[in-house]
């Protein structure tokens, strides 16, 4: 598409000296304060990674983190100032956002990898014990959402797809925050949902859901989480925006090498886990973190390369459930002038 060439050829003129020349720290610039939007998702933790190693120092920002419990709100706080970058799934409010020149796009984080596990499709026992063992049985029962347009959203419609399913069969229930979609799988309030699998193994392992099948199955390469912006972060702050790209990007290269590529070795594996065990689920215990940490790994794209094929998808079906108009261009939503496109 002409709007890929486009920006492969800006990203070769521009953004592609980052990876050489952008590694390089620079202490003896004035911090920069910057808010990180996050959720505690084992997929942000390249964000707990570049803040308790320095990345962020390095690269000349004073970073704050500051959480939130689902992608709108964060994209709302990201339009209104409340914070200046953040990493979650695209939604159909996030565009709505971009549409009005209030948000962009700058990269891609999670993706699905087809042939590992990604997130898990779940069942609560009540719907299990009545049928529910995978995708194909799930028309006529509910699945558990944040709200509407979300990350959530989008995944059952692929694994409705792909299952022969019609969407309108299955009853979608929006909960708006994770804690709130965890208690309502539990207690068989919904049936379905969909989750990573920091989240998803706890369930399955304190008997709380069942597994029923993983969305690398039914979406690979769905680009789940992306890295966003304001419009004017992206379009008037250009050095301060690319040293986060390049600050994120260190952490992201540790992640993949300790536990997607498992290239590391075990004493950096082990210091990672203390730091994302720390800002994701300290509670738990730190082994039973570890395994879990290192068992069910994501990919997060290198570089924060960005998917444009699955976002535009994403886009495009956002158009198609009139969630937003159909006059929203990918112009409108992404700016690829930070990162490679894949």
């Amino acid at each position: 598409m002409r709007f890929a060439s486009l920006d492969r050829r800006r990203f070769l003129t521009g953004a592609g000296g980052l990876a050489l020349a952008g590694l390089t720290p620079r202490a003896s610039r004035a911090a920069t304060k910057v808010n990180l939007g996050v959720l505690k998702l084992g997929s942000h933790a390249p964000s707990f990674i570049a803040y308790e190693r320095g990345y962020f120092r390095d690269a000349g920002l004073d970073v704050e983190l500051k959480f939130f419990e689902a992608a709108q709100p964060l994209a709302v706080a990201i339009a209104s100032g409340d914070a200046d970058y953040g990493v979650t799934a695209m939604s159909g409010g996030l565009v709505s956002l971009a549409e009005k020149n209030a948000v962009r796009v700058i990269g891609g984080a999670l993706m699905e990898e087809k042939g590992r596990v990604g997130s898990i499709l779940l069942a609560s026992n009540k719907a299990w014990e009545e049928g529910l063992k995978g995708p194909a049985n799930l028309g006529g029962r509910s699945f558990g959402i944040t709200t509407a347009g979300s990350s959530f959203h989008f995944m059952i419609h692929k694994v409705a797809e792909a299952a022969g399913v019609p969407l309108s069969s299955i009853a979608l229930r929006p909960l708006q925050k994770l804690g709130a979609l965890v208690a309502a799988l539990s207690s068989g309030q919904i049936d379905s949902w969909a989750i990573q699998p920091s989240i998803a193994d706890k369930l399955i392992a304190s008997g709380a859901a069942k597994a029923i099948g993983t969305i690398s199955d039914y979406a690979p390469g769905y680009q789940v989480t992306t890295v966003f912006t304001s419009k004017a972060n992206a379009s008037d702050q250009r050095d301060k925006t690319k040293a986060f790209v390049e600050a994120y990007s260190r952490a992201v290269a540790d992640y993949d090498d300790a536990f997607v590529d498992r290239t590391a070795p075990a004493t950096a594996v082990d210091a990672l886990v203390e730091i994302i065990h720390k800002h994701v689920d300290a509670a738990s215990p730190i082994e039973e973190f570890r395994t879990r940490t290192i068992g069910d790994a994501l990919r997060i794209n290198r570089g924060l390369a960005l998917s444009l094929k699955s976002v535009v998808e994403q886009l495009d079906w956002y158009k198609s459930e009139k969630m937003v108009k159909d006059t929203v261009t990918p112009e409108m939503v992404f700016d690829t002038s930070y990162v490679s496109i894949i």
